[in-house]
This record gives structure tokens, sequence and C-alpha cells, in this order.
């Protein structure tokens, strides 16, 4: 279990064999798949669990239909065996979901092309699940859905997760097989020593506010999985070309969606989903090259949010949405392998690439749904799985991912407005601060819980309630408390509410160092 932190002095006592940086879904899965081979793993982040990508994707596991069109068959079959194993292992985790491909008079892609996609996407996954819907039936599904020149839709299955959430089980059955994690560990220097071995410089960031500790520690392996920032560690040639995709979180009773709808964008016919998540209603996603500074935290542009809402109430025309009704926004970017073609962002390719240089593995791009992939291809990389073993545990569809169980408390996975009581979010809100490695309000709020997103005024109206358990169990007197609620706050509005021009002016345009030419 993640538990409580461990004392970052406490780490120069452990010669590791494996060191991970990143604790998104990529570093969480070669943390995993280190320690279920016995090796003795540490896994640092520099912020909290999934605080970049892995907390503000879509939330699909999915194989991606559009790969097909691409002629990205492999990544396509890949992802949809991933997802087909976390369906049987991670059944209350991830959620089977039907999807429905409006059809319209004359538009492209029409129903004959897009049932060969949905046969081959079936196949790949060996599954049978689609059908066509008549216009009529469409209709009574989505009763506010556009019906100008609807023909019908096809109805085909992919699967929902909460991202974080997934990383952290993920990071538990880590730490279940011997591994070692630790969020706000900031590694801040490697070097590779005359015998091979690395050394690491570890800077504690927990409380920046605080006398920063530093520590050094050695290692045999280095992965280097920190995603966005693989760049700056990675000793070589920049490769990464950030990719932003933001969300609109709508009250469902302003839009009621019950199943996935995958619609065209008026303007530019990109696919857009809008889904239905923890009792609220997703829109998303925009793709667009993020051209600001990485380190701060992503945010949805006035742009982005006009061009959500054009979709939402092109595709709905009676329900006349305004930004009023956008209870918070998600802005993600995504690690994107550049391609050097000048391609639009939405052209380019998906899959991962594993690269190492002065003893560094660096791994980045992929998908949420196919991390165990990514990290089998990684640790072959290292040398820690010989090509025979790799080729064979890609292929397996035998042997679980998921071999412990954990005895969560059973709201841990349903929406906030769906838990009965106050006790029932006592429970789980205990269970989280004394197994998942809570350090700041906002780790509780935004990643654990999800309220900064689901819940009107970014979930305040539950502060009172949660104020007694984190002093309790995280040791918060009255100063720390109203510290973290006016940090949480300020986050909140910064980040995760709609940004008028004007206030978007607190971070300035900054171009990406070696992805000019893009």
């Amino acid at each position: 279990m993640l538990g409580q932190q461990v004392n970052l002095q406490a780490l120069v006592d452990t010669h590791w064999d494996v060191v991970v940086i990143g604790g998104g879904i990529t570093g969480a899965g070669i943390f995993l798949e280190s320690a279920r081979r016995g090796l003795k793993v540490l896994l640092l982040e520099q912020q909290d669990f999934s605080w970049g990508t892995s907390s503000r994707s879509s939330k699909m596991v999915h194989g991606g239909l559009r790969y097909i069109a691409q002629g990205d068959i492999p990544l396509t079959h890949h992802s949809l065996q991933e997802r087909e194993r976390l369906l049987k292992e991670l059944p209350d985790l991830v959620v089977r979901m039907s999807y429905f491909f409006p059809i319209r008079k004359g538009q492209f892609p029409g129903r004959l092309s897009m049932q060969m996609v949905m046969i081959a996407y079936d196949a790949l996954a060996s599954i049978k699940d689609h059908e066509w819907l008549e216009a009529d039936a469409v209709q009574s599904l989505f009763p506010a859905l556009n019906g100008q020149q609807l023909k019908g839709a096809l109805r085909y299955t992919d699967a929902l997760t909460d991202d974080s959430r997934l990383v952290i089980r993920v990071l538990q059955e880590g730490c279940l097989e011997g591994g070692t994690a630790r969020n706000y560990s900031k590694v801040t220097g490697i070097e590779q020593q005359q015998d091979g071995q690395m050394q690491l410089q570890v800077s504690n960031t927990t409380h920046p506010n605080h006398a920063q500790q530093t520590c050094r520690i050695t290692a045999q392996h280095v992965f280097n999985a920190t995603g966005l920032w693989a760049d700056q560690l990675s000793s070589t040639a920049p490769r990464i070309r950030p990719q932003r995709g933001s969300h609109l979180f709508i009250a469902r009773d302003r839009l009621p969606i019950d199943s996935c709808l995958t619609l065209l964008h008026p303007d530019d016919k990109r696919y857009v989903f809008v889904y239905p998540w923890k009792g609220e209603t997703c829109v998303g996603t925009t793709d667009l090259d993020h051209r600001f500074d990485i380190h701060e935290e992503a945010f949805c542009t006035e742009q982005e949010v006009d061009y959500l809402l054009k979709l939402v109430n092109h595709e709905f025309p009676g329900v006349n949405l305004e930004r009023r009704d956008i209870h918070s926004t998600m802005a993600g970017v995504r690690p994107i392998i550049a391609s050097g073609a000048g391609r639009d962002p939405s052209k380019e390719r998906r899959t991962h690439l594993v690269w190492q240089s002065n003893g560094i593995v660096s791994v980045s791009g992929g998908k949420l749904t196919t991390f165990r992939q990514i990290a089998l291809d990684a640790l072959a990389t290292a040398g820690i799985i010989d090509a025979a073993t790799h080729k064979s545990l890609l292929k397996g569809k035998t042997g679980r991912c998921f071999n412990h169980s954990l005895q969560t408390p059973k709201t841990l996975d349903q929406p906030l407005a769906g838990i009965a009581s106050g006790l029932e979010l006592d429970q789980q809100v205990r269970w989280i601060l004394q197994h998942e490695m809570v350090q700041h309000l906002d780790d509780l709020m935004l990643r654990r819980l999800r309220a900064g997103n689901l819940l009107p005024n970014a979930g305040t109206s539950l502060l009172a309630q949660l104020k007694p358990l984190c002093q309790e169990l995280l040791h918060w007197n009255e100063q720390q408390w109203q510290q973290e609620v006016s940090r949480y706050q300020a986050i909140c509005q910064r980040y995760y509410q709609p940004q008028p021009a004007e206030a978007q002016a607190f971070i300035a345009p900054q171009a990406i160092a070696g992805l000019s030419s893009l």
C-alpha cells in the first residue's frame, strides 16, 4: 500500500535496482512491472501522483477508432487487448460503455465505411458488439440531439475509467509487490558513475515554504517516465510535441447523457466526445499545440471553451448551453512524439517511444490504455527482460496484471453525488488519507475525490466535513488548514474554471525549444 510517505533520507540506505522518475500512468506501469520481477524499485514524482496528463485525459480506455482509419492497426490491436484485460480485472474501475456515432445524409464518413471500421474494431478485440440504429431509435435515446438529416447511428463499445484512480491502483499493486513510491520528490540531477551505476539527486518538494531537503541515491537502472518533461532528463535532442486537450464539465440536468456520443465538430470535422462521467456530462477534447510554459498547470483557454460550446449547441440546438452552465474545465497536455512532418496536431500518431542515452531509459507518448505494453517495452530496452520474454508477455492473454485485492470502501469508485450519507464520505476520505499519500488539499479534492471538477464551486461545500479528518490524519493545525484551503481555491480559480482572455495573461505564450520547425 502507498500508506505514509517514506522519509527522504531513508532512501539513501538502499541500493535500488530501478528508479522510475514520473508518477503518471507510464511510470506507474514501469514501477509495477519492475516490482513484480522482484527488483528493488523506487518511484519518484515531482508533484502528486497523476498530477499531469494522467489525471486530465478523456477518461477513456479504448482502442481508438480513428487509428484504424489512419492505418495504425498494431496500436489499435494492442489497445483493445489491454482494454479487455482491464475490463475483466478491474470491473468496478473500468466500465464498458456504449458509444453512438450518428450518421447524417451527405456526411463523411458514412454508414458503410464506419461499419467496416467497426467490424475490424470488434475483430481486433475478439468480440462482436456493434449495431446499426435507425433515426427514430437514436432520437428516442437522445431526444435533444439534432435530428436534421439524421439517418441513424452506429453503436459500438469502449470503456470509461477514472484515470487518476487507475494510476493509484497501479501504484498500490506495485507497492504490494514490494516497491516504494514517493510523491513531491523531484530529481534535480542524474550522473552515470564510472562503474555504470546511476546517481540521482532528489529534493523534497512537499512544502515549498520550508527548508528544502535533498539526498543522493544510487540505482542500477533509471527510467525517465516524465511524459511532457521527458526532454529535460533524456540527455538527447528534444522529441516531445506538447499537445493540449481540454474538456468541459456540465451539470447533468443541463445536458443529460447516459451513453457516449462520438460527434464531428461542425468547423473542422474533428471527433469530439460528449459522455457521462461520475454524474456530470463531459465534453471534449480539443487538440492544439501547447505553447505555454510546461511548468505551469495547463488550463482551458477562452477559444477552447467557445469551440466546445459550439459543438454542443450545434448538436443539441434546444439546449442553448452557456458559460454559466460549465461547472469546471480540465486541460491536459499530451506528450506526443513529434514526427517533424508539420502535421496537424490531430494527425500525429499516438504511439509511444522508448530511447536510451547515458544510462537513462526514456519513454514517452502512448495511451492510457496501453500502460502495460509501454512498461514491458521499457524493461526490454533496459535489458531487464529478454526479447523472448517480452514477445511472450505482449502476446499472452493469460496471466493477470492485478493479482492483489484491496479492501477499499465500497463507495470509492462511485460519483460523489451518489454517496448517500456523510458517514459514507467520512469512511471514503479516511481510507484515502490513510492509504493514498495525500500531501495537499488539492491532491484530495482534485485527484482522489474529483470534487473540484464534479461539484459546484469546486466542492467547497465539503470542506467543513473534511477539515477534522485532515487535521486528525494529516496532522494539520488551523494555520496549515487555512493555507491549504487558500492554495486549493487559487488552483481551482486559475486552472479549472473558464478563463476570459484578459485572465490568461498570467502565463505568457512560450516557444518550446527545439520544436519551432513543427
